[in-house]
C-alpha cells in the first residue's frame, strides 16, 4: 500500500512500523504526540517546513 500525503500520521505509524524513525530523521520529533496522530502527512510536513515530495519518496522507499 503506497503512502500518500493524505494519510494521517496515526495511520502511517500503525500500518508502517518503520516510519517513525524516518519521520524523526526528517526532523519531525512529535510523531508520538496525540495531536500529531490526526494530522495528515502533508499537514505535518507543512508545519515542520519539510519538502513533502522528498518525505513521501523516502517513506515509500523505506517503509
Amino acid at each position: 500500500m503506497a503512502i500518500t500525503k493524505d494519510m494521517t500520521i496515526g495511520q502511517l505509524v500503525m500500518n508502517h512500523p518503520k516510519t517513525p524513525a524516518i519521520l524523526m530523521n526528517f526532523g519531525m520529533m512529535c510523531v508520538g504526540c496525540p495531536s500529531a496522530q490526526g494530522e495528515t502527512i502533508e499537514e505535518a510536513a507543512m508545519v515542520h517546513g519539510m519538502d513533502i515530495e522528498k518525505l513521501l519518496e523516502e517513506l515509500n522507499k523505506n517503509a
